[in-house]
């Protein structure tokens, strides 16, 4: 079959019309995971690694064509987050997926496993894959997955945001370069092609977005009863401790606050403080950022809100917020203006003494402001936590380890860093998911390998049926001497 197809795929076609396109190469590859079976190590570890070459040898066209989707996006972050931060995912599948793929042994049932019974647990390819990626990470959210995918022996289809439509349409480019439309295939398109796609007969399907959007997905998914990992957000707490390094904490959560202007599933979306340290948090953070960022308006690392609508969405929680009283601290280095600019740059935003009426405390912000909230012990920073939807990440700055295990065993959270913010999305080895509003299901590293697997118990029955036997009737003395044996305390 030939290759450079993918990138057309439901270009400018309707609903119905791309329904029948994706539905027909979902075909196809179900057809030829059929006809190849599982694929060998060596398979796996080549798609893989053909995944790796796009992102090296297009690094350069990854970072142009993310600029122009968002306005202005860092380079450098272009290069950390989306190519060198599924660099490091797809290498890790790829040095271990061998292990990973071995059946592993269980315990048969006594007496059956002295008698020579055995049990083992095979992981199996679901089959085809769909993947829907976001906006703002548009590389990383798609190729990371693949490191789980591929690893798995699974086949791909892949939805890309229309709103980054110069980076869909690069993937699109990249994945028929490099991969047979049965392998993966990408779908670039609207709404109309989201709502197909997201109806499909899937194998498994995994969405990454809003927790809005996220209801429909799961609706669609339903009508075929089709597997989901859902990779949300949320609000994602802070807790600074009374121990706590202000300026060390300052500088790392501005720095998690200001990365991609904030437009981060993962980003802090609220902080809370002992009562006495506000100021001195406020104080440091506009330090940090000003040494982080000297100025922001022409600053080629600081990356611009995707678009107008998200621009005004953020603009409208800082009214709001200072319609009902909150105090708005702009931290903005160089006193730049603003109001004109070639691109929808938003200076960071502490917002202080927020109230829950308040629109920045409902939603999940993704962009660069900051509500900072007080406490007079932290459990009221942990009830405040635990009186909200379950949140993607939960940070906790401190030295008090007591405290910390307190916060840590008290709440629950997708994931957490400790005395960081984000970075525990960046560890290969660990999983990375949400829970309940903040998602289901997790990847990276293992789980990634175990997401996409079908786990099938095998088992294999004893040789000497005489003991299988006590399991089937007539029943006699032997079967109800082993029930006797069995049924205790």
């Amino acid at each position: 079959m030939s290759k450079g197809s993918a990138s057309n795929h439901s270009n400018g076609a309707s609903g119905d019309a791309a329904s029948r396109q994706m539905r027909a190469i979902l075909d196809k590859q179900r057809e030829a995971q059929l006809a190849e079976g599982a694929p060998s190590a060596r398979k796996r570890i080549d798609r893989i690694n053909r995944a790796i070459d796009l992102l090296v040898r297009y690094q350069d066209e990854i970072c142009d064509a993310m600029s122009s989707d968002f306005g202005h996006r860092s380079r450098e972050q272009t290069l950390l987050t989306d190519v060198m931060g599924s660099l490091g995912t797809l290498k890790h599948a790829r040095m271990h997926l061998r292990s990973w793929m071995r059946s592993q042994k269980r315990s048969p049932m006594f007496p059956l496993g002295l008698l020579g019974a055995k049990a083992r647990v095979h992981y199996q390819p679901k089959g085809v894959v769909g993947v829907i990626s976001p906006w703002n990470f548009p590389v990383n959210l798609t190729f990371a997955p693949l490191a789980g995918i591929f690893a798995a022996g699974n086949r791909v289809m892949i939805k890309p945001s229309e709103y980054t439509e110069a980076t869909s349409a690069l993937m699109g480019k990249m994945f028929a370069e490099a991969y047979d439309e049965t392998e993966a295939a990408i779908f670039p398109g609207g709404p109309d092609v989201g709502t197909a796609f997201s109806g499909l007969p899937f194998d498994h399907l995994l969405f990454t977005g809003g927790t809005s959007i996220a209801y429909h997905v799961m609706r669609a998914a339903s009508e075929n009863l089709v597997p989901l990992t859902l990779e949300l957000g949320g609000k994602s707490p802070v807790i600074l401790s009374e121990s706590a390094n202000y300026k060390n904490a300052a500088t790392k959560i501005m720095t998690g606050k200001m990365m991609n202007a904030g437009q981060i599933c993962l980003s802090p979306d609220y902080a809370l403080m002992p009562k006495g340290r506000v100021d001195e948090f406020v104080n440091k953070a506009k330090e940090a950022a000003g040494e982080l960022y000297p100025s922001l308006k022409e600053n080629p690392d600081y990356t611009s809100v995707i678009n107008r609508r998200h621009y005004d969405r953020l603009r409208g929680y800082l009214d709001d917020a200072r319609s009902k009283g909150a105090e708005l601290v702009e931290i903005n280095p160089s006193g730049e203006d603003f109001s004109q600019q070639p691109h929808h740059k938003l200076p960071p935003t502490l917002i202080l003494n927020p109230s829950d009426e308040m629109q920045v405390m409902q939603d999940e912000i993704f962009g660069p402001l900051l509500p900072v909230k007080s406490y007079s012990h932290v459990r009221e920073a942990i009830d405040y936590v635990n009186d909200h939807p379950r949140p993607l990440g939960l940070y906790y700055f401190g030295d008090d380890s007591a405290e910390r295990d307190e916060v840590l065993s008290r709440t629950t959270s997708g994931g957490v860093t400790v005395n960081d913010v984000i970075m525990h999305v960046s560890m290969d080895d660990l999983p990375f998911g949400g829970i309940g509003p903040s998602g289901m299901g997790a990847y990276h590293g293992h789980e990634g390998f175990l997401e996409f697997s079908h786990k099938k118990a095998v088992y294999t029955q004893t040789k000497l049926d005489k003991a299988a036997g006590m399991f089937r009737p007539p029943y006699g003395d032997a079967t109800r001497k082993l029930l006797k044996g069995q049924i205790t305390r």
